[in-house]
């Protein structure tokens, strides 16, 4: 049996959190009967309106859950949620690992001890972005199987792995039952988008699932995400943006509305920009669930992203994930996003009880506007939430005889039907951005040492075939990597050009003709296939025609994806008038690279004798090394790879992921230039770094920079306020708008971290800024004296005030142009 230290390497202020959450474990200890009704989830008796946070354990590290978990608590979450990712545990048929990052069993009982419940979602298919959607690629192989379907083989192994779990968790007492902290978990996952395409085998496993689940004795509920049909007891659940507006609501009187998944930004795959998603919008759809759908529970996916290390992305996915969530990758609280909704939270909280008992009723204040009041009879308190749903118009509305205001799609949540103690569209913590600085600069060629892949040629291959072969079924996702070579014979001509054409199902592809490399291509996130045509150079007699596949992660969704493919379909090569179809020549395979069977990513074979001083010229297929002691910072850190194509990349022999920063955006950027190194990957010395670059990229330019959060950034406008900072201890800022009222002026805000002041003014301007809290330029309105205003008013101090008002600065210089006040700084 494992034990758990709670204090070891904790400072006070941490532990101060776990004695708070070892009170309510004790609470907890003696075992909590979980049910549910029409209205919400019950526990002990006790309604309960929950916000739980989406952490996966295997995206982050061991030392980073409980900082994790506490800033989730800090933030209002009341529960964290996960999946199960059945493909880390169960790597190979009965053989498993709940080792380092796969500890489940440590990471939730964690959560237990800063008081937070769980909710796990065993899937086990999970999708997520990840590797074959959590599927373990050995199940492809088993004999008649078809996964998430009335099918006996898949039955059997689904069956198998979910009670491993579910009787894992019980030995270790974590159901609430139990005194655990799990309240809820998930069977299957958004299987309605797929069910259509088994037609009569689809809802016979519908039933199943459900049974099956429900017949594993949890006690505690179990609910089905996006599928309208789940059968009882299995609850359905809604995932999107929007459930306030999508959710078809419970499929039966008996159950409540919860939200299992409520992103808080989205996946982002290579070649496309960072998504994102406003405080202000997530906001406005929490508020709006609970008092249009009677919401109960709202999960943010994600709370914290964290990161895809090694190849457990699914295809085209990048490494960093869900970096926008309220915590980013690297567990930096990101701003305004964490506190509007540590806000939120709070002001739900406060009228709690008269949400969940309080008779309901919805009246129009407009064309776009209604009011959700909610009403205790027996003590007579009362809550409401006024909604303008108009887009553009700020809108004046009568409710109980005052006037309020409501900017654009907006709710003001009034915990007493009379004050204003929240409104989602006023994000009243200013942005903060991240920096970075280079701790570490890798710019000296001493410093490294290179491993140049062979190209293969036919004759040193074993595994052969007269055809072309599927890539994931020959390399059984042991390796991105999958040689295709086979011989063109060229005889009496003078002309050696010739074309070549290679057909691909994905999801990229490096060619070489005679060990020369002739060209590369890919495909992406939305087209995986693609097709490569170059013209080649070939020598008299026989050429060896060498082709690298790659994938780039696994499909992770999607009917049939046993049935998936990648890796080569056709290759043509026309010479002159006279075009040969490889495709059913005889064909040689090579499964991964030389390095990967050398293991260099290991500190074994990072000692192996092949390895050669950095050459002047960079070659494609390389691979390179280099040592370094780990710097002084706390961190988080980062290696910036932004001089480099395509790879992977290990610290000590652990794989932080793929990196792909040649292929951009299109703005002209790469879609991840930094990515994270856990400080537990980390020696304090002699720490190894070892690089796979497909592309012909010197290392010199890469470095390891500290990253913080220490740039804060606020705006102000003529018609708007934005991110606008409240007192420390947050007051009912958005206070009931009468008319005639008079206004103060709006102000920015800004507010370093704790122990921090502002040391540097960024950017400045009252005026009329082509600007976001990202990028920033000036037009010819411009106050010009802002600069010297926001020196006076804010240097040296925590946080600052400037309000925009002209009288302040001398006059408005261009009457009838709308002008802003944006004023980034830098805290140290």
């Amino acid at each position: 049996m494992k034990h758990y230290s709670f204090f070891v390497g904790l400072n006070m202020g941490t532990i101060w959190l776990r004695l708070l959450g070892i009170i309510t474990l004790i609470i907890m200890i003696k075992g909590a009967e979980v049910s549910y009704d029409g209205r919400s989830l019950i526990i002990d008796g006790e309604r309960k309106l929950l916000f739980s946070g989406s952490i996966h354990y295997p995206r982050s590290t061991p030392d980073m859950w409980p900082s994790l978990i506490a800033k989730a608590k800090d933030g209002g979450v009341d529960a964290i949620e996960t999946y199960v990712f059945w493909n880390l545990h169960e790597p190979q048929p009965g053989q498993y690992d709940f080792s380092g990052r796969r500890d489940i069993i440590k990471f939730i009982k964690e959560i237990q001890a800063q008081g937070l419940y769980a909710v796990i979602r065993i899937g086990p298919f999970i999708e997520s972005e990840w590797n074959y959607g959590g599927f373990p690629f050995w199940l492809h192989d088993v004999p008649g199987i078809t996964f998430r379907c009335d099918n006996e083989p898949f039955k059997f192994y689904m069956q198998n792995f979910t009670t491993k779990i579910v009787n894992m968790f019980k030995s270790e007492g974590l159901y609430a039952p139990q005194g655990g902290p799990i309240i809820l978990s998930q069977i299957e996952n958004e299987y309605q988008n797929v069910e259509a395409a088994f037609h009569e085998r689809g809802p016979p496993y519908v039933r199943w699932a459900a049974a099956m689940a429900a017949g594993l004795q949890t006690g505690v509920p179990w609910v089905m995400c996006k599928q309208n049909d789940a059968p009882d007891p299995v609850i359905n659940t809604c995932n999107g943006m929007r459930c306030g507006e999508t959710f078809v609501g419970p499929n039966s009187p008996n159950k409540p509305a919860i939200w299992t998944e409520n992103w808080t930004s989205f996946y982002q795959t290579y070649g496309d920009k960072t998504p994102l998603r406003s405080a202000e919008d997530i906001a406005f759809h929490v508020a709006l669930f609970i008092v249009k759908k009677n919401g109960s529970f709202i999960n943010y996916y994600m709370y914290h992203g964290g990161t895809n290390f090694g190849r457990t992305s699914s295809s085209f996915i990048i490494t960093s994930y869900y970096d926008q969530a309220p915590l980013d990758e690297y567990g930096l609280i990101r701003e305004p996003k964490y506190t509007h909704l540590k806000e939120l939270h709070k002001v739900i909280k406060s009228c709690l009880k008269t949400i969940l008992s309080g008779a309901v009723t919805n009246s129009s204040l407009g064309k776009l506007q209604e009011a959700y009041e909610f009403q205790e009879e027996e003590e007579g308190k009362c809550a409401a939430f006024l909604v303008n749903n108009d887009k553009r118009k700020i809108a004046e509305v009568q409710f109980r005889n005052y006037t309020y205001e409501l900017p654009p799609v907006s709710i003001s949540i009034l915990p007493d039907c009379s004050t204003v103690a929240f409104n989602t569209a006023k994000a009243s913590t200013p942005f903060n951005n991240r920096s970075t600085l280079p701790v570490i600069e890798f710019d000296s060629t001493d410093k490294w040492s290179e491993f140049k892949e062979d190209v293969p040629e036919f004759e040193e291959t074993s595994l052969r075939s007269n055809s072309l072969l599927e890539h994931m079924n020959v390399t059984k996702d042991s390796t991105d990597y999958l040689w295709y070579i086979t011989r063109f014979s060229l005889s009496g001509s003078s002309d050696t050009r010739a074309l070549l054409t290679v057909n691909s199902r994905g999801h990229a592809l490096h060619a070489y003709v005679n060990g020369e490399p002739t060209g590369s291509a890919n495909g992406t996130h939305k087209n995986t296939s693609f097709k490569l045509e170059n013209t080649v150079d070939l020598v008299e007699g026989k050429n060896d025609i060498s082709l690298l596949s790659l994938t780039v992660g696994l499909p992770d969704s999607g009917a049939f994806l046993e049935r998936r493919a990648a890796g080569l379909n056709k290759v043509l090569m026309q010479h002159n008038d006279d075009t040969k179809d490889l495709s059913e020549s005889e064909w040689g395979y090579q499964v991964g690279l030389q390095g990967e069977n050398l293991q260099l990513y290991t500190d074994e074979g990072s000692s192996a004798d092949q390895w050669s001083q950095l050459s002047s010229s960079p070659q494609p297929l390389t691979w390179y090394k280099t040592q370094f002691d780990a710097p002084g910072d706390d961190g988080p850190f980062a290696i910036n790879l932004g001089t480099m194509g395509k790879g992977q990349v290990w610290i000590n022999g652990q794989s932080i992921g793929r990196y792909w920063v040649s292929l951009l955006t299109d703005t002209g950027s790469p879609s991840q230039t930094w990515y994270h190194i856990p400080r537990s990957f980390l020696k304090p010395a002699s720490n190894q770094l070892v690089l796979f670059e497909e592309e012909a990229r010197s290392p010199l330019g890469i470095s390891i920079d500290t990253i913080s959060n220490n740039k804060v950034c606020a705006k102000v406008s003529d018609t708007r306020a934005e991110n606008l900072f409240p007192d420390e201890k947050p007051k009912a800022r958005c206070r009931r708008h009468v008319k005639h009222h008079h206004k103060q002026p709006r102000r920015v805000r800004l507010h370093c971290p704790s122990r921090k002041v502002i040391s540097r003014l960024l950017f400045s301007s009252l005026g009329s800024p082509v600007t976001d809290c990202g990028s920033q330029a000036i037009r010819r309105c411009q106050f010009s004296n802002s600069t010297t205003m926001a020196k006076k008013v804010c240097m040296g101090k925590r946080h600052c005030s400037i309000p925009h008002s002209y009288k302040q600065f001398g006059g408005d210089p261009c009457p009838g142009i709308p002008k802003s006040i944006l004023v980034t700084a830098e805290c140290s």
